[in-house]
């Protein structure tokens, strides 16, 4: 998972319901001159939460960043259907043992051989629970998982993985899951150099990697340069001369930086110019769905809001609170269209009807009555604060926080609050160290196009992703269920089955679907916005 650092707005209409061939947009007009292949691509970024190892990346600042430094199996094309990269064959008999050959003579930036170790020794380092590595969850499937990620586990090596040659390992699930291959171009199940393991922390500070990027300079809250990896043989080989990530603190910066053209590709545009973006840029802008939400996370650690009836009755009562219609309309000028599920509509299997989604209505009486209810198990003490956390480095945030704070205030008469975060590094550091005193902003970028990677990473028991610590037997129940079905249309409709839990609990509360929403400079051509929305960087060229 990628945990999106910003609100992103834009203006859509019913095509957000359609399906991901409709996604992306962008500019392959080189205004009739040639491109510009030397061309070093200035484009905006956080600062990543922790060092730039594949499995202890899962927010976005970080993720931009590994996916061009690394290359997996597999990759995914603008549209999010899967490349082959690494991966010379995938094979299975029945989805649950794989046999996974990759091409040889493949290296690292550094000439070191990428080989079948490569990956299986990524992969039980960030399944290890001794490594403390926030994507762990997602070598979950494999056998043996349990044994290693056990807490105080002294395993390091699960019974599902086995290197069979230089080019050769197989991969033996816990049950059969069709869309096993599907995932394998995520970040987590990228391969690491043997030096990686010498020193991860050192490594994490100087990663070596083997995409068509390497990482040059990285000055910690200023910028990540990344030059080319002439050693990359891949389908995602650099258009031009590098990339040079800036950390902004506003986006309102990054914008005024754009539209001087000290910025290249900016990702995201503060509220304050939604209203004329698209006309200060013209067709150097983009209007897009993608694969991504916004939710707002309630921790089940928190007291009134254990995984409890209580718990359920105050979080649904915050729901039924929230007007999300009026604050898109006054924050975001329209652009942005109610959540009616946890995941997205561009994602195959997407149901907008789903039992139970009526607890994201906005009703004010219910929420009050929904309140007292829970006064009734426990008394809320009038003068206590509830607050919602939030990061002031991502556009937008500031102000529909601000936004539901008042409206909770008024609708629920409560002491809400809005809590600001210096940056979203900070913000998740302290939610991943479950330390927050009250609710806060998150929202989720897609790994892969699939129903699950909405579900599992964040709900599952456990699972890294897992900011309120839920905790439910019958959802995880349900989602192996649905892994297991061989049919991706039965498989889609057990997900959706899950999402029926998932309101009753409501370990995070749904508000708006998202889309990528942004521009460039005049200075580059070839700007294309993929699947999840993320820039496809490589492509980029100066013109």
């Amino acid at each position: 998972m990628r945990y999106s650092h910003a609100s992103k707005a834009v203006v859509l209409s019913a095509a957000l319901a359609l399906t991901l061939s409709a996604c992306g947009g962008g500019s392959n007009d080189s205004a009739g001159g040639e491109a510009d292949g030397s061309y070093v691509v200035t484009a905006n970024t956080t600062e990543p939460q922790n060092g730039l190892l594949p499995a202890n990346t899962n927010e976005v600042g970080g993720g931009r960043v590994m996916d061009l430094l690394f290359t997996g199996l597999v990759s995914y094309d603008a549209k999010g259907a899967p490349v082959n990269e690494l991966a010379e064959s995938i094979e299975t008999k029945d989805s649950q043992n794989y046999t996974i050959k990759i091409k040889s003579g493949q290296t690292f930036s550094d000439g070191s051989p990428v080989t079948a170790a490569s990956f299986v020794d990524a992969w039980n380092f960030g399944a290890a629970a001794k490594n403390a590595q926030l994507n762990s969850y997602f070598f979950e499937s494999i056998k043996g998982f349990d044994k290693v990620n056990a807490e105080k586990s002294k395993e390091d090596k699960m019974e599902g993985l086995k290197v069979v040659d230089d080019t050769t390992f197989t991969v033996e699930l816990s049950q059969p899951e069709s869309d096993f291959p599907l995932r394998l171009g995520y970040t987590a199940f990228m391969p690491l150099p043997e030096a990686a393991f010498e020193d991860p922390k050192a490594f994490g500070e100087k990663p070596v990697g083997n995409g068509p990027y390497k990482l040059t300079e990285w000055n910690h809250d200023v910028n990540l340069k990344m030059d080319i990896n002439e050693k990359y043989d891949g389908p995602r080989k650099a258009a031009n001369g590098g990339i040079d990530f800036k950390v902004y603190q506003s986006t309102d910066s990054a914008y005024q930086d754009l539209v001087s053209g000290n910025l290249d590709v900016l990702d995201q545009i503060p509220p304050s110019q939604l209203a004329s973006y698209q006309s200060d840029l013209g067709d150097r802008s983009v209007n897009s769905p993608y694969a991504g939400n916004a939710t707002i996370t309630i921790p089940g650690y928190l007291d009134h809001f254990k995984q409890d009836e209580e718990g359920n009755l105050r979080r649904a009562a915050i729901s039924r609170a929230i007007d999300r219609q009026l604050i898109i309309d006054k924050v975001y000028q329209g652009g942005k269209v109610i959540a009616k599920d946890f995941t997205a509509p561009v994602l195959e299997g997407y149901d907008d009807k789903l039992p139970g989604s009526e607890v994201l209505e906005f009703d004010d009486a219910e929420a009050k009555k929904l309140w007292a209810d829970a006064d009734k198990i426990s008394k809320w003490d009038a003068d206590k604060e509830f607050s919602i956390g939030y990061n002031v480095d991502g556009a937008g945030n500031k102000e529909f926080v601000e936004a539901i704070v008042n409206q909770l205030k008024n609708n629920l008469g409560i002491n809400a609050t809005a809590k600001s975060f210096s940056s979203f590094k900070e913000l998740r550091a302290k939610v991943t160290a479950y330390t927050m005193t009250g609710g806060f902003r998150t929202g989720w970028q897609a790994d892969y196009p699939s129903l699950y990677n909405f579900l599992g990473p964040l709900f599952g028991t456990g699972a890294g992703s897992n900011d309120g610590k839920y905790s439910s037997k019958e959802f995880d129940e349900s989602l192996a269920k649905g892994l297991a079905a061989t049919d991706p249309v039965e498989g889609a409709k057990i997900f959706n089955e899950s999402q029926e839990i998932l309101f009753k609990d409501l370990p995070a509360i749904p508000l708006w679907y998202q889309a990528v929403q942004g521009g460039w400079s005049e200075n580059v051509a070839n700007v294309e916005f993929g699947w999840n929305g993320v820039p496809m960087y490589n492509e980029i060229t100066g013109k």
